[in-house]
């Protein structure tokens, strides 16, 4: 049977949504937070709208919505521009930590995802839309529950985030993978998806356990069959519009999916 390994030489994973935070839940409400304290409610719909992107692109994304930016120019007397921007990611700082460090569980069968991957020999490299100071808690939690990824890329330390593929550059490089084909994205939302795309990855959208549906794994289960159903394949709809090759439930179902791959390119 053909190996993963022969095929492939690196998997680059998301964080939240995808390795923790079952229902991407931190950074939703670390910007429902943020935005109230500058007097500016915004709802989940509205603050996961651009999820995936670098915290300050997404701010200022959010801020270019037409009723935020009303909202703001209701509260504040003027149009949002950069420095609206950098009071959002001002406020954002603390409550995303917090929030970071209180949802960073790991996601079921992601530790041993990751024990699989490495016993063939390949690299595992992770991109984030946070900050490095926002994952400074996540790291040592996910260390301890058995997950340490070989290589941690932020957001602000390439010219560019999501969609950009300048983060999985960074990664093949000071990893020294190539060409970019044997390397695996596993991205939940949709701009870290089109990262993978744009990259030339294969590229892997899981559509259960992140920003796609929002929800705990919890209240995931609590839904009816027909319901549950639905919304996943609503959301398989979405991340394959955004250029994902394959689409599983959760990183759990990743091993059985890249064996396929391996084989198919057999």
């Amino acid at each position: 049977m053909t190996s993963i390994r022969n095929r492939f030489d690196m998997v680059v994973f998301d964080w939240a949504g995808t390795m923790v935070d079952f229902g991407s839940r931190a950074p939703v409400l670390a910007l429902m937070e943020a935005f109230a304290i500058k007097g500016v409610p915004v709802d989940e719909d509205e603050a996961r709208r651009d999820m995936g992107r670098a915290k300050a692109d997404h701010v200022r994304a959010m801020l270019g919505q037409p009723r935020i930016a009303q909202a703001w120019l209701d509260a504040h007397g003027a149009a949002p521009d950069e420095a609206a921007a950098e009071q959002i990611m001002e406020a954002l700082q603390a409550p995303m930590i917090r929030l970071a460090a209180e949802t960073a569980e790991l996601i079921a069968g992601a530790a041993g995802t990751v024990g699989r991957l490495r016993e063939q020999g390949l690299k595992i490299a992770s991109c984030t839309g946070y900050t490095r100071e926002m994952m400074q808690a996540i790291l040592g939690r996910a260390a301890d529950q058995g997950y340490a990824p070989d290589l941690v890329v932020c957001a602000h330390e390439t010219p560019e985030g999501r969609p950009s593929p300048l983060m999985v550059y960074k990664a093949c490089i000071d990893l020294g993978v190539w060409p970019l084909s044997r390397v695996v994205k596993v991205d939940d939302a949709e701009a870290g998806v089109a990262e993978g795309r744009n990259a030339g990855c294969f590229t892997v959208g899981l559509a259960a356990s992140g920003n796609m549906l929002g929800l705990t794994a919890q209240a995931l289960a609590d839904l009816d069959a027909e319901t549950r159903a639905a919304l996943l394949e609503a959301a398989a709809d979405r991340l394959r519009a955004a250029g994902a090759d394959i689409v599983i439930e959760t990183v759990a179902d990743l091993i059985p999916a890249l064996e396929a791959e391996a084989a198919r390119r057999s």
